[in-house]
């Protein structure tokens, strides 16, 4: 089942407020209210579950800075991403371990998610795709990256489809050698692994990457990096899509497991970012002169003979500057890509002895940031941060405004945040509610 393309168009003017978003996704505008945290439990820390954490970041409140609310799932699941439908009523969140997916209503009180449905025959309905990763907004529906099979636990994967209401639609697997579903094989690999998907409607492009598979993001990190056939196991491939019918066009080589993906916003930037965890360069998937689609490094990040590990990266609304965080050193960077062929690094800042996502405000003022990259990843002893920060961005220097110690306030392990806001749920007399959500 496909989209009509008039499905898929974007309406003028319509953005994310934050710059990593769906472009598809109801916007806030102006000042977030709240930043939802989704946490990993952490054994001897609280109750130890996996819980979204709500924290109130209005400057305007008496809570600023302030958790408001928590919401503990059950069990630990490997938390790790999470995502709004377009009307932004609902929030998905993935548990790479048990292929859980969690639906928070966060629409009826935004400063306190209920929790309406668990989707647990995820690996059933999708044919056997393991590992909920990126949870992606398409109009009336998620997409979602997978980064593991339950065949082997290795890396091949797939995208899989739902409808906003929690409904399976349809499962795409990721191009092999043995089974390149019709796309080009543009260099030495076709792994079929996956990572994460990013949109760009206007271009009627998808764009995914790609990781390792469970054996590998469940295993102690130390031990992994010793263990000489695992780090085998990493893709090394970006692969271009047809938005709307899903299919696979093109293959590219990227060494060294491709992340996240950002795109750019102007109306003729045609290209995304994305950097490599294991060859800590930036790469640009771009358009060339001739209307086709490719890929290539364009700059270095930090020292790559010490392999800093490059996480997550956040792209400016105004297409200038690129954070990229590194968990090795704890730091974040900006780079001037300004010309998107030739980065350059402008600043750089030490978050924690630890750092992972960021997450960036429409406007560029507000960076947040927060420090686990998974459990059996994170840092060991003193080194073991795990934190929420926001930082004020004047244009030449991070101004740290709060931090929130997520193991004093025993939470866990702070991975993903998404924006919330009470402008956005004005006018939804008739929508949809967690009550009949939940039913379905």
């Amino acid at each position: 089942m496909t989209l009509a393309v008039g499905a898929l168009t974007l309406p003028t003017g319509v953005q994310a407020d934050e710059t990593c978003a769906s472009p598809y996704m109801k916007k806030i505008t102006g000042q977030e209210d709240y930043v939802y945290v989704w946490t990993l439990g952490a054994e001897g820390v609280g109750d130890e579950q996996d819980k979204l954490v709500t924290v109130d970041v209005n400057p305007k409140s008496g809570k600023y800075g302030k958790i408001v609310s928590t919401l503990s799932v059950g069990g630990r699941n490997e938390a790790h991403h999470s995502d709004f439908t377009d009307d932004r009523q609902y929030l998905w969140a993935g548990g790479l371990d048990t292929s859980k997916i969690f639906v928070f209503d966060v629409k009826s009180d935004p400063a306190k998610p209920k929790l309406v449905r668990t989707i647990t025959d995820f690996v059933a309905k999708s044919g056997g795709v393991v590992g909920p990763h990126t949870i992606y907004a398409l109009p009336g529906r998620m997409i979602i990256t997978g980064l593991s099979n339950n065949k082997d636990h290795g890396g091949r994967t797939a995208l899989v489809e739902y409808s906003n209401e929690g409904g399976y639609i349809a499962t795409h697997w990721i191009p092999t050698d043995g089974d390149l579903r019709g796309a080009i094989k543009t260099g030495k690999y076709a792994d079929g692994y996956d990572y994460d998907v990013r949109a760009l409607p206007r271009k009627n492009l998808l764009v995914t990457s790609s990781f390792t598979g469970w054996n590998n993001y469940m295993m102690d990190f130390g031990k992994m990096l010793t263990d000489a056939e695992a780090m085998k196991h990493f893709g090394n491939t970006v692969v271009t899509w047809d938005l709307h019918t899903k299919q696979p066009k093109k293959v590219f080589d990227v060494p060294g497991a491709p992340l996240e993906i950002r795109c750019a916003w102007g109306e003729t930037h045609n290209y995304c970012f994305t950097t490599t965890a294991l060859t800590s360069k930036i790469w640009l998937i771009y358009e060339d002169d001739k209307g086709e689609w490719q890929a290539k490094a364009v700059a270095d990040i930090g020292d790559p003979s010490k392999v800093p590990l490059p996480v997550d990266i956040s792209i400016s609304n105004d297409d200038k500057l690129l954070w990229v965080n590194t968990f090795m050193d704890g730091n974040t960077r900006a780079f001037d890509i300004s010309n998107p062929h030739a980065p350059k690094q402008v600043y750089e800042k030490h978050i924690g002895a630890q750092v992972n996502m960021v997450s960036s405000s429409w406007d560029g003022k507000r960076l947040y940031y927060t420090s686990s990259l998974l459990a059996n990843w994170d840092k060991k002893g003193k080194d073991n941060e795990q934190f929420l920060k926001l930082y004020h961005w004047d244009g030449k220097e991070l101004k740290e405004q709060f931090t929130i110690d997520f193991t004093a306030e025993k939470l866990g392990r702070p991975h993903q945040m998404r924006f919330g806001a009470h402008a956005l749920y004005s006018g939804l007399a008739g929508k949809p509610t967690s009550e009949n959500l939940a039913s379905k």
